[in-house]
C-alpha cells in the first residue's frame, strides 16, 4: 500500500494537445492572461467545474504552464478536488467541449455537469 500527499507547491494537472491549442485560442480571442480552473458546489452531484479567463491572477492562485503559450491558473480552495485531472477538449455529435477526467471523482449525476468526491 501507498500512501500519496497532497503537495500544492507541485500540482498534478495534466492537459492534453487539443485541449491546450483550443485553450490558446480561447486565451488570444479574450486577450486574456491564462484559463481559471475551479469547483464551485453546485448541481445533483456536488461539485461543478467552472472554467473562466484570466487577465490578473488573484492572491493564492497556483499557476500551471502547458508550453509558452497557456497558464492554467487554479485557486486554493480548488486545488485538492482538481489535482489529478487530465484535461481534454472532445467532440461529441455537433458538441465541442472541454472534458475533465479526474481521479478523485468518486461520481458523477447522469447528465455529466456535477460530481462528487469523498473526503
Amino acid at each position: 500500500m501507498s500512501v500519496e500527499t497532497f503537495n500544492p507547491a507541485q500540482p498534478r494537472i495534466g492537459m492534453t494537445d487539443a485541449a491546450r491549442q483550443q485553450a490558446h485560442k480561447e486565451i488570444v480571442r479574450e486577450h486574456a492572461r491564462g484559463i481559471r480552473l475551479a469547483v464551485k458546489e453546485s448541481g445533483c452531484s456536488g461539485y461543478m467545474y467552472v472554467l473562466d479567463y484570466v487577465h490578473e491572477a488573484q492572491d493564492g492562485d497556483t499557476q500551471v504552464p502547458f508550453g509558452d503559450d497557456v497558464i492554467l491558473f487554479v485557486d486554493r480552495e480548488s486545488l485538492p478536488v482538481v489535482n489529478g485531472t487530465e484535461i481534454d477538449y472532445v467532440t461529441e455529435g455537433v458538441n465541442s467541449f472541454f472534458k475533465f477526467r479526474n481521479p478523485n471523482a468518486t461520481g458523477e449525476c447522469g447528465c455529466g455537469e456535477s460530481f462528487t468526491v469523498n473526503g
